[in-house]
């Protein structure tokens, strides 16, 4: 990696198939990127479906990295990964093999139409902040610590720590 490389964070997420499966090739995929480095990857948890909720349930996970990527570029390489995962686009909030967010890129706003950091709702969704804190605790979403986040979905049945296979022990906690 050359560059200034800044530390920023994704959001994964599948409920199709062999969920546990797609995140980890997920995870190969963003470690096999040169610009990027892999710090950690959260454990899976088991969620309910959010927005569109008749659909299966989904595993999430969160990966912190070092990436030298800026962030337009960063998405357009989650966006490729999706895509080269089979992932199609077809209602909002549907089923979907592989989910890629950007939640955080250092201290960077951005507001731009198909691009907004940090990720406008992550303070909201525990599927997202419970992960986020595991591997990323004093990361600052709206003047809070992750790790303050995580303690208000404390006991949510609706988030569920997962049990992953051995496929995914080299990027899971």
């Amino acid at each position: 990696m050359t560059g200034a490389a800044v530390k920023a964070a994704l959001g994964l997420g599948s409920n199709l198939g062999d969920r546990a499966a797609h995140i980890a090739e997920a995870c190969r995929h963003l470690a096999q990127n040169p610009k990027v480095r892999l710090l950690s990857v959260s454990a899976l948890y088991e969620t309910d479906p959010w927005g569109m909720t008749e659909q299966g349930p989904f595993l999430n996970a969160c990966a912190a990295m070092e990436t030298t990527l800026e962030p337009k570029p960063l998405l357009e390489f989650c966006l490729a990964t999706e895509r080269l995962m089979g992932r199609v686009r077809e209602e909002r909030w549907g089923p979907r093999i592989i989910d890629l967010d950007i939640l955080i890129y250092g201290a960077a706003v951005v507001k731009e139409q198909h691009l907004t950091i940090p990720h406008p709702h992550m303070a909201e969704r525990g599927f997202v902040i419970v992960p986020l804190a595991e591997i990323w605790p004093e990361a600052l979403i709206g003047g809070r610590s992750a790790k303050a986040l995580a303690a208000d979905f404390k006991g949510d049945p609706s988030i569920r720590r997962f049990a992953p296979g051995p496929e995914l022990t080299a990027w899971t906690g």
